[in-house]
């Protein structure tokens, strides 16, 4: 008996500095706690309180996770600026600089065009939009109102190519129009590295000391992951609850399908080209997941998923610099996937046939949509509204899954950063010098 108890306290103490010292284990803690919190406090839950007082509490609840996000977003654009820039200048190699872009561009393209070519078999497979219940159809568009969702303005396709030049990089700063920024800083870091080293060294100076100071802030944030991600889960679970999801099950169930699909897709690519054990692999990156899972910002983790990439899978620093900033503006493969299948569910509720090039224009269009997206919590929505349009949907039709698009946000984003990593990891193992590949042979 005492045995027993001395081992039980062990295994508490060994769980106990786990908890402590590892972020993965508190963000776990965090999200049980916060769940369990959200549903005793909701209305469709366990009720405790009234649902004026649980929708207070839950604002509250939500502070620290706002405060979070807050100072992620503080900082994002310049460290997104200087790491591209240092990224590229790092290398100090405008072949190799080339050999990168040559691969990784082509890459995202294709891995976001399997992304959704698996989001159309599937929502053409299991048809979601059958099983809608009709009486969500009628009362969607009394809530589209209080939504307040509005389409995006359509341009041409020449306009939209012209527009990725920024004209003045503070009104893409306030529109937060991450491509934009991005191109931005591959312009300006590939003008740097043609500068002669006396003129480019004060200038990486103060980009290093930006993006320290960047992270510096980003450090004091992270202290607070655990309790943003409590109060955030506890919140969006006090709102929603279950009869949201219970309504679009078989939507809900088909997205994530995907997402799982796209998933294993990866680890495929970290197994068979990236040449990495996949185990390995999870287990460098869970921390990024969990916190992705849970803020739903890709910019969000973007810091640690640099660190994850350049501590725990060895990848270079060039690489890791400019891949991760870029991958979470340009590699939204799970928010595409998304795109579509909710595209293609809507279709099916209200009836519209599509026809296999109108199928194919809307995975044209959802890859292109979902380029350059901001990598900002419920973006994909505003987004999808647009790609409605063209399909003849009304936008009041987005009230159907507005419920439960957070909780999926969470979802697509997890496998956004989880791409941006494989990418990483991919290019890393192209971009291997041969001389290393010989020792390695060795």
């Amino acid at each position: 008996m005492g045995d027993n108890q001395s081992s039980m306290k062990r295994n508490l103490e060994i769980i106990s500095i786990m908890i402590r010292k590892a972020l993965w284990a508190q963000i776990i803690l965090a999200m049980i706690l916060g769940l369990s919190v959200g549903l005793l406090l909701s209305p469709e839950g366990g009720a405790l309180v009234s649902k004026d007082m649980s929708l207070a509490i839950a604002s509250w609840l939500k502070l620290p996770g706002s405060i979070f996000l807050n100072l992620i977003q503080m900082v994002v654009i310049p460290l997104i600026i200087s790491s591209i820039i240092l990224g590229i200048c790092s290398s100090g190699d405008p072949d190799y600089l080339k050999r990168v872009g040559l691969r990784i561009f082509p890459y995202f393209l294709g891995t976001t065009t399997i992304a959704v070519s698996i989001g159309v078999v599937l929502a053409l497979l299991i048809e979601p939009g059958a099983y809608i219940d009709s009486n969500l159809l009628s009362s969607s568009g009394a809530q589209a109102s209080a939504i307040g969702i509005k389409a995006l303005e359509t341009t041409s396709a020449p306009e939209q190519i012209a527009a990725l030049i920024p004209t003045n990089i503070t009104e893409a700063n306030i529109k937060r129009n991450m491509l934009q920024i991005v191109i931005f800083s591959i312009i300006v870091g590939v003008a740097v590295m043609s500068l002669s080293k006396e003129k480019m060294q004060p200038f990486l100076s103060f980009g290093e000391s930006i993006q320290e100071i960047a992270l510096k802030i980003v450090s004091w944030a992270m202290l607070l992951a655990p309790y943003a991600v409590f109060g955030l889960l506890a919140d969006i679970t006090i709102r929603v609850g279950f009869e949201a999801i219970v309504g679009v099950s078989v939507y809900v169930g088909t997205v994530l399908l995907g997402l799982i699909s796209l998933l294993a897709f990866y680890l495929l690519i970290v197994k068979f080209v990236a040449k990495k054990n996949i185990l390995s692999f999870i287990k460098s990156v869970r921390e990024v997941q969990l916190l992705a899972f849970s803020t739903s910002s890709s910019a969000a983790v973007m810091p640690l998923s640099m660190k994850t990439a350049t501590q725990k899978l060895n990848v270079k620093p060039a690489i890791s610099k400019f891949i991760v900033p870029l991958g979470a503006t340009v590699n939204m493969d799970g928010t595409a996937l998304y795109q579509v299948v909710a595209a293609l569910f809507l279709t099916q509720v209200y009836g519209i046939d599509l026809s296999a090039i109108e199928v194919i224009i809307l995975v044209l269009t959802t890859v292109g949509a979902s380029i350059g997206s901001p990598s900002t919590p419920g973006v994909g929505i505003v987004i999808l509204a647009t790609i409605l349009q063209g399909l003849g949907i009304p936008p009041s039709g987005i009230a159907l899954i507005i419920g439960v698009d957070r909780i999926l946000d969470m979802c697509r984003t997890t496998v956004n950063v989880t791409g941006d990593l494989t990418a990483c990891s991919v290019m890393n193992k192209l971009l291997e010098e041969p001389t290393t590949k010989q020792t390695a042979k060795a």
